[in-house]
């Protein structure tokens, strides 16, 4: 035996869940599919503030197709509105992002206040 001190290797930490929820939130507004995924997988769906952002940008997304569907059917006017449209709703899902990012729960006009009461929160 030596006199030399024994090394005692560190217990292994615990794996990470996942996505925090502010993260989670964020990427939610990305494009469609994560805002779905995180309504169906655990412990995304089980936290209401991830909920809150997915069923926000679902209806966000469901909204730009509506109005951009309408603006296409409006000949010039329409076809010139739309490209502003669109560029609006990229600002303002960019903006939705900082906000989730920031553990900010900003409701969207119209749409925000429908999300929380689907998502419970």
């Amino acid at each position: 035996m030596s006199d030399s001190p024994q090394y005692t290797p560190a217990p292994p930490q615990a794996a990470q869940a996942g996505l925090n929820d502010n993260t989670a939130g964020a990427l939610a507004y990305i494009t469609i599919i994560p805002a779905i995924i995180f309504l169906l997988v655990e412990p995304y769906k089980s936290s209401a503030y991830v909920r809150f952002h997915a069923w926000q940008c679902i209806f966000l997304h469901l909204a730009a197709v509506v109005v951009e569907t309408v603006l296409i059917a409006i000949p010039v006017i329409g076809w010139i509105l739309l490209p502003f449209v669109g560029l609006g709703i990229l600002i303002l899902a960019i903006y939705t992002i900082i906000k989730a990012l920031g553990g900010v729960r900003y409701q969207i006009p119209f749409i925000g206040k429908y999300a929380a009461k689907t998502a419970g929160a």
